[in-house]
């Protein structure tokens, strides 16, 4: 047969597309599938074979299976106002609902407030989606063993997300969660430390290159200098003079020094900024890095 839209009688079987076309026109007679159809998966014995009870994956920072719900008092479930007897009805019961859920750490819903804190803090430091799911587990599993019992929730929400940011290495100091958690500082590091004793979770400490490509991306330094701070790093790693120090303050301090040595020069204001420590600590931390690394050849 020839083609319909030409009348030409020469056919092309194309094995790589799994297609027959007419060589004049290119028109397509004949087309297969490439990919398989899924095979129609097995009837359940409580379901009508239909496969329509199957939905998406829940993740673990769903609101009603972790960290609870709030009622509203002014509109039911379908937007229509309340009387002034249901809104009574529905403000005792979040008063019970409140009280249930902050007796005891075996209570299966956990506190309301915490997953918006979490989420508004992680958006202040804007951290990724991994690490606000990885601080909502932690949140989780230490308001389950008792470990936030006595404790400000936002003391427990920057513990939460200062732990999340070491388990997957983001550079994020104790100062900078503190602040976005609205808490004091103290208070975020002891609710850490009860986190990191008491827990199983294994939270590694967050390495000096981590600060250093987040500080050299905010201060447009070249590859050279990066490259000379890396070696500096790897230099203070090995000497037990410079193990105390803290570590974000160390890497600013060996910025302004290897800038200073190629020519980049970078106001120890700015640093400072980038870094959030003060100008005070940077001039004594470079003053000790020109002692220990002048005389080995830095």
């Amino acid at each position: 047969m020839g083609c319909p839209l030409c009348g030409s009688a020469h056919r092309i079987q194309d094995s790589l597309r799994s297609e027959t076309h007419c060589a004049e026109c290119g028109l397509v007679f004949e087309s297969a599938q490439l990919v398989a159809a899924p095979p129609p998966s097995a009837p359940d014995a409580q379901s009508d074979g239909s496969g329509r009870g199957i939905g998406p994956f829940s993740t673990s920072a769903d609101t009603k299976s972790t960290l609870g719900s709030t009622l509203t008092l002014t509109r039911d479930g379908q937007g229509r106002r309340l009387d002034s007897r249901r809104r009574y009805e529905f403000q005792h019961l979040k008063r019970v609902m409140q009280r249930q859920t902050s007796r005891g750490p075996q209570s299966p819903v956990l506190r309301a407030p915490a997953r918006s804190e979490i989420a508004t803090a992680s958006e202040r430091l804007s951290l990724p989606p991994i690490a606000l799911t990885e601080a909502e587990r932690i949140f989780r599993e230490a308001k389950l063993r008792g470990l936030s019992r006595g404790r400000a929730l936002e003391a427990c929400v920057g513990a939460a997300i200062y732990a999340a940011c070491r388990v997957y290495s983001i550079p994020r100091t104790l100062t900078e969660v503190s602040e976005a958690a609205g808490c004091s500082r103290t208070d975020v590091g002891r609710a850490f430390k009860v986190l990191h004793r008491a827990s199983v979770l294994r939270i590694p400490s967050i390495g000096m290159k981590g600060f250093l490509a987040r500080y050299a991306e905010e201060l447009a330094l070249s590859p050279v200098v990066r490259s000379t701070v890396e070696s500096m790093l790897d230099e203070a790693q090995r000497n037990p003079e410079l193990s105390g120090l803290s570590p974000h303050g160390l890497v600013a301090a060996m910025i302004c020094l290897a800038a200073d040595q190629h020519g980049e020069r970078r106001s120890r204001a700015q640093v400072a900024r980038v870094s959030a420590v003060t100008e005070v600590t940077l001039r004594s931390t470079r003053r000790i890095l020109e002692r220990v690394l002048q005389p080995n050849g830095a």
